[in-house]
């Protein structure tokens, strides 16, 4: 019963949702899209002719934003699950936490470096929020080293991070790796979450 109640009420919030609505008007796969959008509006991050790496990607709203402003850009997505295929991408299946995976990263890089590296990544949700943000830290942690591998040394870096007890370690991580850490919650991040987004730039 109490399942079913809280299905409801997702349900209900979902219908509410203006950024649920205006994904469905402007084609993007889930309201995700217009946080990347506010980052990019005030971080100034993307242009034309961009390589952006996409962790975590799928249902695929990331990738297909950057999809539309990099144009003749590529975009390499990443995740668990399969995708619907977005122009300007390569997709590649697997757990990204995994060396293989990486690898396949960096043969698809041939040779060259990222602009942007980016994750939208979150474990699946316990309901215990320290936890959920313990272990969504990691997922960043792994990313943001990851990206030190791969990325240009004026290049950015964008990852969700959760309000919790990692949170301070994350953003010293960050500041260890790049020049430029910034902190940054969008309007359409919703008001009763803990997200917000940590933008790096500038490889020390």
């Amino acid at each position: 019963m109490k399942k079913n109640k809280i299905s409801k009420n997702w349900v209900n919030k979902q219908r509410r949702d203006i950024y649920v609505r205006q994904s469905k008007v402007d084609g993007y796969r889930a309201r995700s899209a217009y946080k990347l959008i506010e980052i990019d509006e005030k971080f100034k991050i993307f242009k034309g002719g961009l390589l952006v790496i996409d962790i975590g990607a799928a249902p695929g709203s990331w990738s297909q934003y950057a999809s539309k402003v990099v144009k003749s850009g590529k975009i390499i997505s990443i995740d668990l699950k399969e995708m619907e295929p977005i122009s300007n991408t390569i997709q590649i299946k697997g757990d990204f936490t995994k060396n293989e995976v990486q690898y396949k990263i960096k043969d698809k890089l041939i040779g060259m470096a990222a602009d942007v590296v980016m994750s939208d990544m979150a474990v699946n949700t316990t309901g215990i929020k320290n936890i959920d943000s313990i272990q969504t830290g990691e997922l960043c942690k792994e990313s943001m080293i990851f990206s030190k591998e791969i990325i240009k040394k004026q290049g950015f870096f964008i990852s969700k991070i959760f309000m919790g007890e990692s949170f301070n370690e994350i953003i010293e991580v960050g500041k260890k790796i790049f020049k430029d850490v910034k902190v940054f919650k969008p309007k359409s991040s919703r008001k009763d979450s803990k997200e917000s987004f940590i933008i790096c730039k500038n490889l020390r």
